[in-house]
């Protein structure tokens, strides 16, 4: 377990005789056990420094803390070093005192990761890295004791408070790694230092803030730079995503390609979607052939258990080991099915939305029996992309849904897309507040409805399910 001493070791490069054991890491007061560590971190509404007492009080041991506090809190300043013969009383609660806590943060799970003897799997792309993770990690699990970031840790914060809840006793983590700016995933690697990298796809999503989809490709490639040389490191990528697949030139690590081409190491056929039953598919490899029944929803998650069944192999797994972990069935993270109050089908897809995901789950509204009706609202930091976006999936969107529902001033170019596919007026529904949806979907939903709801995170059209729902 991280000590005292080796928080302390990783911030000065002095060993100092500290046996308490650090629990857990955490930046919100409320998440405070005892023996943790709390980062205060200044944000732009809320400064951590204000809840150092309150994580205290909850059991906190220890907090890295950037700037002066109150005189009643005990604090060891630790910017000038520490010398191993100075007299020091580290009782707990005990203020931390740095230059930058988030450094200080990320110093310590850099030195921290380095102690450990694990190998690390780290997963990046525009889309479907969170439903990798979880797959990848339920794989894993069937042989090794591996860690997983939870939910969205998977930025310069997130990422090291996740290394700091490894032990010695884990022997794989699955880390999810986020791009927004340049340099973001070569930080993450390394502190981080993956032997392993899982490449999913290179979207749009994001492309206002890095600029045009060859920065989010640049951006992404930093995780196969960042790989050790085979044959210790590993790039596993989508050979169906031509930017992907140019990673291959971009890396030291051996490739290993996944997709629906038999030109791929590993790769699958004969797709067949069963609706909220799952998928059926071949998988092929190195001559052989199996079949294989997995439950994660649409034609699309077929690429995620290729990545899935690659990090198994990578990793030295049998092929039991691998459908065994495949056949899990909590892995389904973001795309949730319930019920409204007249029992029609809602596809709650509302965790956030872009070009690809949009594409991903009208696909899957067109697998399902009933009269399909899209609920689709605007998709947020497209840049360039965002007319072309909004229009190929108004396109598909006429294909597939007899009803069209469009949410924001963004929606409007779906909306206008399906009417020149050929989709009739009568069956497109322009909204730009969400009350009028809800009205709408209460007044004229059938039983045997099944409805996708989808937007950007944004939007909030979770609140369309919830109102639905609500009414039972």
């Amino acid at each position: 377990m991280l000590t005292l001493a080796d928080a302390l070791e990783a911030l000065t490069n002095t060993r100092i005789p500290a046996s308490q054991v650090i629990t857990e890491a955490c930046i919100d007061s409320r998440q405070a056990i005892p023996g943790g560590l709390f980062v205060a971190l200044p944000g732009e509404h809320v400064d951590g420094h204000d809840f150092i007492a309150d994580a205290f009080q909850r059991g906190a041991s220890f907090a890295l803390i950037q700037r002066d506090v109150d005189a009643s809190l005990r604090t060891l300043d630790l910017r000038a070093g520490l010398s191993a013969d100075s007299p020091l009383n580290l009782d707990s609660p005990l203020c931390l005192r740095v230059d930058n806590s988030l450094a200080a943060l990320q110093k310590i799970a850099r030195y921290w990761r380095r102690k450990l003897d694990l190998r690390v799997i780290g997963i990046t792309g525009s889309v479907g890295k969170s439903s990798t993770k979880e797959m990848v990690a339920e794989v894993l699990g069937q042989r090794y004791r591996a860690l997983k970031n939870i939910g969205n840790f998977n930025n310069e914060i997130g990422l090291p408070l996740t290394i700091l809840g490894l032990s010695e006793g884990h022997e794989r983590a699955v880390l999810e790694m986020g791009f927004y700016v340049p340099g973001e995933i070569a930080l993450l690697c390394d502190i981080a230092q993956p032997a392993v990298g899982v490449v999913t796809n290179v979207g749009t999503v994001h492309a206002e803030r890095a600029g045009s989809q060859e920065a989010i490709f640049i951006g992404k490639s930093e995780l196969v730079q960042s790989l050790p040389a085979a044959p210790e490191g590993v790039a596993i990528l989508n050979f169906d995503d031509s930017w992907v697949r140019k990673m291959e030139e971009k890396t030291r690590a051996r490739v290993f390609f996944y997709g629906l081409s038999s030109e791929a190491d590993l790769w699958a056929d004969e797709i067949q979607g069963l609706g909220l039953e799952g998928i059926r598919f071949r998988l092929h490899y190195q001559g052989e052939t199996l079949h294989a029944r997995v439950p994660l929803i649409g034609r699309h998650s077929v690429h995620t258990a290729l990545r899935a069944a690659a990090v198994g192999l990578v990793e030295g797994l049998t092929w039991q080991e691998i459908f065994d972990g495949l056949r899990q069935g909590h892995t389904q993270l973001r795309l949730v099915a319930v019920r409204s109050s007249i029992g029609a089908l809602l596809l709650d897809d509302t965790y956030n939305a872009s070009p690809e995901s949009m594409l991903a789950a009208l696909n899957l509204l067109d697998e399902l029996d009933g009269r399909k009706i899209a609920v689709l609202g605007d998709m947020l930091e497209l840049g360039p992309y965002e007319k072309q976006g909004h229009e190929m999936v108004g396109l598909r969107a006429a294909r597939v849904a007899d009803v069209l529902l469009t949410l924001g001033p963004r929606a409007h170019m779906i909306a206008e897309a399906a009417r020149r596919a050929g989709m009739q007026k009568a069956r497109i529904h322009e909204f730009e507040d969400m009350n009028p949806i809800v009205d709408w979907l209460n007044n004229n939903l059938a039983a045997d409805d099944a409805a996708l709801i989808k937007g950007s995170r944004g939007l909030r059209m979770d609140r369309i399910v919830a109102n639905l729902e609500t009414r039972s």
